[in-house]
């Protein structure tokens, strides 16, 4: 009788250990990953048409059309100083872990938006009360105008990857990546208008919107790099210039982004 009973309760816990363990590793495999990543980026911007205006005691209201602006990388920069002076960009994300392989990022980019110095644009409006409507060489001295501390992005995105190879052992994992999302742009501009300069704040001025695309690679469960090609679209309604001034414009941004990062379970 004594054995029997030693029996049924060794039985019994044998299957509730059991038990436990699948819950486990079922709870296990149901766990989103979590992680971080840090990178560059290079960028190539549209033409836009920025406007500037100014109702108070040095009255302007213009826009110069057609203007071209490159970005200024900094890459030179990364081993003589700090790692945030060239174009870097940071995430913050979390995959579900779903059958659908979906997540949400946070992703912050900080492009640089120089417009090209002593370049032929179309000036019309009116300054100082004349009516302008000409092609105009546009000298620094005249107008200056960068968000070199940062066009900056700031978006959040929905994530979608799906495996294209996994190693025998599962160490490595390549996987295809793609985002879109929409947020807000946060610049500092540096503007000089009529010989006039003014390094400004940080301020949220407008709206952006995007795509992203590309492959991640992913060491052991917890490395990983992603190079990516991104496309977006921003609206920059409320830039602070000079004085009571603002101005706006509108761009396409074709950026290629390097990240390196890690994950864990969570």
């Amino acid at each position: 009788m004594n054995r029997l009973i030693l029996l049924v309760i060794s039985f019994i816990l044998t299957e509730f250990t059991s038990s436990a363990q699948s819950t486990e590793t079922l709870l296990n495999k149901q766990k989103g990953r979590f992680y971080f990543a840090w990178g560059y980026n290079k960028d190539y911007f549209s033409k836009s048409d920025i406007h500037f205006s100014n109702s108070g005691s040095d009255n302007y209201d213009f826009t110069l059309e057609g203007v071209s602006a490159v970005d200024r990388p900094g890459y030179d920069q990364i081993l003589e100083s700090d790692l945030s002076i060239p174009q870097y960009v940071y995430r913050f994300g979390y995959y579900f872990n779903d059958k659908n392989d979906l997540g949400i990022e946070i992703n912050f980019d900080h492009t640089k938006y120089v417009m090209v110095d002593n370049q032929v644009a179309r000036l019309k409006g009116t300054i100082h009360d004349q009516y302008y409507d000409l092609d105009t060489l546009v000298t620094p001295d005249f107008v200056k105008f960068e968000h070199t501390n940062g066009a900056n992005f700031l978006m959040i995105n929905l994530l979608k990857k799906h495996k294209f190879f996994t190693s025998k052992n599962s160490q490595h994992v390549l996987n295809v990546v793609g985002k879109v999302g929409a947020g807000i742009v946060i610049p500092k501009t540096d503007v000089t208008l009529f010989g006039e300069r003014l390094d400004n704040v940080f301020h949220v001025a407008g709206y952006v919107t995007g795509i992203e695309s590309g492959l991640r690679y992913e060491f052991r469960k917890t490395l990983f790099t992603e190079v990516m090609a991104k496309g977006t679209f921003a609206n920059y309604y409320n830039v602070l210039t000079v004085g009571t001034g603002k101005a706006n414009h509108t761009f396409f941004t074709g950026e290629f982004i390097w990240t390196v990062g890690v994950q864990f379970p969570l």
